[in-house]
């Protein structure tokens, strides 16, 4: 019996043990403090602890460096998986690792972490690290005899390339067979390039094997893969990398036929949902807007109802509802008992629409040389929306100095819910519009309203 309960007891103990993430960073950041452990979920992150920075002198390969450490415990019952510390709070400033149930503890430069990291404890991210190191180092001899053929192809270099593809191969079969029953088993043999048989002596070649071959050893379905930043990091590749053209019309189609490709290779409904989200967020940056409505018009509204995430989409729409690009906002008012609407103003081939106040003193000085700029511009209508708190002194100075203008009167100010839905955060605010009310343009400042009508 006693024997038994000892038996219970180390069962009970390893299964509730916890373990360590520690690190080492050098030199320590400034303005930063605080270091935020997350695991990596499809393309979400998800909270699990937090602690704070340390400073002191510590000892790297022998020489004493003023450094930054922290240590975070891992709850008892968190999973396998990727996980991520981030130590800043804007801009790429993050760790990746794998936990399997042993301590983890890295040295690192938080301002070049991935090309710095060194892994002191954890076999599983020792093996992997060495993996890419090495495959890397043999990778980049097949590409730089690629590369010198394409550059000149009568160079005679098939033995080469031969011999450099071999150990690529070699390399990686022995780390295959290495990392069987390790966590990074899957991500090991997902990292695969598929190098041709042969060097290829043309560039159209070259670009069409590496597209063809790009996802034959990655696996959409595998959930290790899926639950890190591995296929999201390759889909980022491949979509704004692998498929670049200089020209804006060729990169377009190039975007759409990547996207296409990539969506096609996820079966999960809520994983391609995840990583559609994913996509539209990164091209949230460029402001790709052909590219956001293409990702919502052919995939996002074709998922299933209940995985369209209402919220997002509306956020969304809202975002960029006042691109350039986009149909301005609809709204109506009234001038001499006359109610008009934007939409259905007919009075002139360009539109600009100025939000403006009389209690702001740059409009009080840009909107009389907007008008006197106006004078003589028969096909361009104003339509100033004033923001105020009442209409007393807009009724006066619009009567006296904005003759010939479309004047609207915006009460509640910053509230008021046709300048929160243009997004204004100051004044004046300028947008101009097509015939079609159209927004062709967001000039900043006056000058710039000027340059764009002087220009076209």
């Amino acid at each position: 019996m006693k024997n038994i309960f000892t038996f219970l007891l180390l069962i009970s103990s390893i299964a509730n043990a916890q373990y360590t993430v520690k690190g080492i960073m050098s030199p320590k950041i400034e303005k930063s403090d605080w270091i935020i452990l997350y695991k990596l979920e499809g393309t979400k992150q998800i909270f699990v602890n937090n602690t704070s920075i340390k400073s002191d002198s510590i000892d790297i390969n022998g020489k004493k460096e003023f450094a930054g450490n922290f240590e975070l415990k891992i709850p008892s019952s968190a999973k396998s998986g990727a996980y991520r510390i981030n130590y800043r709070l804007e801009g790429a400033s993050f760790v990746d690792f794998f936990y399997n149930k042993e301590d983890v503890s890295f040295v690192f430069n938080p301002d070049y972490p991935e090309q710095s990291i060194d892994f002191l404890e954890s076999s599983e991210n020792k093996l992997f690290n060495e993996y890419i190191e090495t495959i890397s180092i043999a990778q980049q001899q097949v590409d730089s005899i690629q590369v010198a053929v394409l550059q000149n192809p009568n160079l005679d270099l098939k033995s080469h390339y031969k011999k450099a593809k071999k150990n690529v191969d070699s390399i990686q079969n022995k780390f295959i067979d290495i990392s069987k029953k390790k966590y990074v088993a899957p991500f090991i043999k997902a990292n695969l390039r598929s190098n041709p048989k042969g060097v290829l002596t043309s560039v159209n070649d070259y670009m069409s094997n590496l597209k063809n071959s790009y996802f034959n050893a990655l696996d959409f379905s595998n959930k290790t893969l899926m639950n890190s930043s591995f296929l999201t990091n390759k889909i980022l590749e491949y979509v704004f990398y692998i498929n670049f053209s200089d020209d804006k019309k060729t990169q377009q189609k190039l975007f759409k036929q990547s996207l296409e490709t990539v969506i096609s290779k996820i079966d999960s409904q809520s994983y391609k949902k995840d990583v559609i989200e994913f996509l539209i967020e990164e091209f949230e940056a460029s402001k790709n807007l052909e590219i956001i409505d293409y990702l919502f018009d052919n995939y996002y509204n074709k998922l299933p109802e209940n995985l369209q995430d209402k919220k997002f989409k509306s956020e969304k729409v809202a975002l960029f509802i006042t691109e350039v690009g986009r149909i301005a906002p609809d709204f109506s008012w009234k001038e001499n008992d006359k109610t008009f609407n934007l939409s259905t103003l007919n009075d002139a081939e360009n539109y600009v629409l100025v939000f403006w106040s009389t209690s702001c003193s740059h409009c009080l000085r840009e909107i009389p040389l907007l008008h006197s700029y106006m004078e003589n511009k028969k096909n361009i209508k104003v339509i100033a929306f004033a923001l105020e708190d009442d209409s007393f002194v807009w009724e006066n100075y619009s009567k006296t100095n904005l003759l010939g203008w479309h004047n609207v009167l915006g009460l509640n100010k910053w509230q008021n819910k046709i300048s929160r839905t243009y997004q204004v955060s100051s004044t004046p605010s300028y947008f101009v519009l097509d015939k079609n009310k159209k927004i062709i343009a967001k000039p900043n400042e006056i000058k710039d309203v000027k340059a764009f009508f002087d220009k076209n």
